[in-house]
């Protein structure tokens, strides 16, 4: 570390120094048209007599004038042309300006492109994510402009993560044809009076259109690939819909929303029931069961309250009925009638993609009826894993999205259950099952709970889930099923695990099957390859929701949505990259267990340099006023700024709680502006203030504070 700074320290100064000897010495004023036309004849005689003296002088200070970023490229371009005639003046300057730019380059990410990357971290990611794909063909587009400024150029790139193979490259095809004009007009110095004598309007707007050049290409190229990519099909020269959409859950349904809404032609297409996984087997009916949960866990600690408590009497067929009732009034939102009402072509069937333009209905009477269509949004979710274990399937196995149905038919509430799968589905129904008087055990593969959050997330769910009655066997590989047993092996030994009804919960995946994708050459039996724009390899084609990952949330999939939307309908004239920077996510077990950004893990990994913070909510005075002194607020905190990098939030509400972190990670807003926003009190809400108050009690100055101490001592 030191050495790197000795480093860069010791480059400095020679830059710094190089640049001041050229301006304090006034070696400008030779490099001028008229000084060039007044010593061309001496320079000439003497490469008459030494040549390679003279070619390499040339050549070295051509590179050091590019390379130290010093005015007068230009006259020494003309100068190569005067002096040693068109071609070989070409072939000196060409690799003399490369390989000072090359150095420019390599100084300017030297010098700063640390200091730039931690300082604008997300901003220089997303520059470099765009040179990665695009940087040569925007170098190659500046190069070939001569009016513009190449240092700027050079030190520009430096800070990108641009490799110096291809910067190098592209530097010198580009520079080469603005390299000949100057080189030639060198050739004819006396008819030159000033170099507004060689760029003339016409010149300057013919570079300007060569400039073009690559882009150009690069959409011909574009073109070609599409061409060869839709090479087996024939295109529709008119179409029946602007968009159809495959799937009615979240991503579907915001995609059909959004194509409504700016007026285009749009056709829904569902197999199953309107609001997809999350209104019927997922997010809706779950919330439901932990709320009923949570009110029979009241029930049984309302002594704490001062309330008489007692074991609640739990009606598990109404707890049901309550869920089925919740979803009605709900599923309105999402309904046919409303979607038809909006402008949506809604059809019940399954959708068959037939080719790129082509999508067939297969309605519930058995009738078939083809539409084609500019482009298509594949939405149809994803369905849970069921590992292959001998006898699961035969002991009835039951998923996050079959449980419903099954419980609605029992008169009474299981008598011991299983679940395999310590995520956040796993962790909810334990909870919620346990508080409703059913025995749960809980197994899960690895070493802790909610293995994507926070490691002390973790610890305090666990806890809260064993002292709740939970069994909870971590570190614990499910075998085989014999019967209505489970057989799972650690800790050296197998275990056996009676049960009533048992629930995988140890994951999902998209679901892909059925739609023709196979005869188009997509892959079904892994995710979807998708480029940013959210498009499949075929361009018109795009996917959003489970299909698409990587994050399989309902509020994930609406964020897709309006980037798959926007893209199908308007990315022939501007398509737009998906974002993923700031995607908040919520296990609802109880305290909630909400997070954004960065884990320490991810931060690590990244390399990004931080610090923690950590507020924990057992004195926070709404907290105690709930009996919710459970929980945290953890920060992650760019070193040495303001920046959130990272939030986990443990506590009742903290959902709603994160939401703050949320909008200030998306807009930039810092640690000091949150602390200077009021927030109403006694709220939940008022830790996100007093997290940042601990940010900035950790960096008080303290040699100011001193100085002010002794203020007061001198005015007391």
């Amino acid at each position: 570390m030191k050495s790197g700074l000795a480093g860069r320290l010791a480059l400095l100064v020679l830059l710094v120094g190089a640049v001041a000897a050229f301006f304090l010495f006034d070696l400008g004023s030779l490099l001028t048209i008229d000084n060039l036309k007044a010593q061309r004849d001496g320079i000439a005689q003497l490469l008459a007599q030494r040549p390679v003296l003279v070619i390499g002088g040339f050549f070295l200070l051509y590179v050091a004038a590019t390379a130290l970023s010093l005015p007068g490229a230009v006259i020494l371009t003309l100068a190569a042309g005067a002096i040693f005639g068109l071609w070989l003046g070409t072939l000196i300057v060409s690799f003399a300006s490369a390989i000072g730019a090359s150095l420019a380059f390599l100084s300017s990410r030297f010098l700063l492109r640390d200091w730039v990357k931690n300082r604008f971290g997300r901003r220089v990611a997303a520059i470099d994510r765009g040179v990665e794909q695009d940087g040569a063909f925007y170098l190659l587009s500046l190069r070939l402009i001569p009016a513009f400024p190449f240092f700027l150029i050079n030190l520009a790139m430096g800070l990108t993560a641009m490799r110096l193979p291809v910067f190098y490259l592209v530097s010198q095809v580009g520079m080469l044809p603005g390299t000949l004009v100057y080189v030639n007009a060198g050739t004819q110095l006396a008819a030159i009076r000033s170099v507004s004598d060689i760029l003339s309007p016409g010149l300057i707007g013919s570079f300007v259109l060569l400039g073009l050049f690559p882009l150009l290409a690069k959409w011909v190229l574009g073109m070609v690939k599409r061409r060869r990519v839709y090479a087996r099909w024939k295109r529709p020269r008119r179409f029946d819909r602007n968009l159809v959409v495959i799937g009615a859950g979240a991503g579907g349904l915001v995609t059909a929303y959004i194509a409504a809404t700016v007026r285009a032609k749009v056709t829904l297409v569902e197999a199953g029931k309107m609001g997809g996984d999350c209104l019927n087997t997922g997010c809706v009916p779950s919330k439901s069961l932990i709320r009923s949960a949570r009110t029979a866990h009241e029930i049984r600690h309302a002594a704490d309250f001062g309330i008489g408590g007692s074991e609640p009497q739990v009606d598990f067929p109404a707890v049901m009925r309550r869920i089925r009732e919740v979803i009605r009034v709900i599923e309105p939102a999402d309904s046919v009638e409303r979607y038809t009402g909006l402008g949506v072509d809604v059809r019940q069937g399954y959708a068959t993609i037939i080719d790129p333009w082509t999508v067939e209905i297969a309605g519930p009477n058995g009738q078939k009826d083809r539409l084609t269509t500019r482009s298509i949004v594949i939405a149809s979710g994803g369905e849970p894993v069921v590992p292959d274990l001998p006898g699961l399937r035969e002991a009835g196995v039951l998923t996050s999205e079959t449980l419903w149905d099954h419980l609605a038919g029992l008169d009474t509430a299981p008598r011991r259950l299983v679940i395999i799968g310590g995520g956040p589905i796993g962790t909810e129904m334990a909870q919620a099952f346990q508080r409703l008087g059913v025995p749960v055990t809980l197994v899960e593969g690895g070493e802790r709970l909610l293995s994507k959050d926070d490691p002390e997330a973790s610890a305090l769910i666990l806890d809260t889930l064993r002292g709740e009655g939970v069994s909870v066997l971590l570190g614990h590989k499910a075998l085989r099923c014999e019967g209505k047993c489970l057989i799972v092996e650690g800790e050296g030994r197998e275990t056996t695990l009676p049960f009533e009804e048992i629930v995988v919960a140890v994951g999902r995946k998209p679901r892909l099957k059925g739609f023709g994708l196979e005869a188009l050459g997509i892959d079904t039996d892994k995710p979807l390859a998708l480029n940013e724009r959210l498009q499949t390899i075929l361009p018109n084609i795009y996917a959003a929701g489970d299909v698409a990952g990587p994050y399989q949330f309902t509020h994930a999939a609406a964020h897709q949505a309006w980037f798959a939307a926007v893209n199908a309908l308007f990315g022939t004239f501007k398509s737009i990259s998906v974002d993923y920077r700031v995607i908040p996510w919520t296990t609802f077990a109880d305290p909630e267990v909400a997070h954004v950004g960065h884990t320490e893990a991810t931060a690590a990994e990244a390399g990004e340099a931080y610090e923690v913070v950590r507020f924990p909510l057992d004195h926070l005075d709404r907290a105690v006023a709930e009996g919710a002194r459970s929980g945290f607020v953890k920060l992650l905190v760019a070193k040495g700024k303001d920046r959130i990098l990272g939030v986990t939030i443990v506590a009742a509400g903290a959902g709603e709680m994160l939401a703050e972190y949320v909008l200030a990670m998306k807009h930039g807003i810092g640690l000091n502006k949150l602390l200077g926003t009021i927030h109403a009190y006694p709220t939940m809400s008022e830790a996100n203030k007093y997290a940042a108050g601990e940010w900035k009690k950790a960096h008080k100055p303290e040699a100011l504070l001193d100085w002010v101490e002794r203020f007061h001592a001198w005015r007391r």
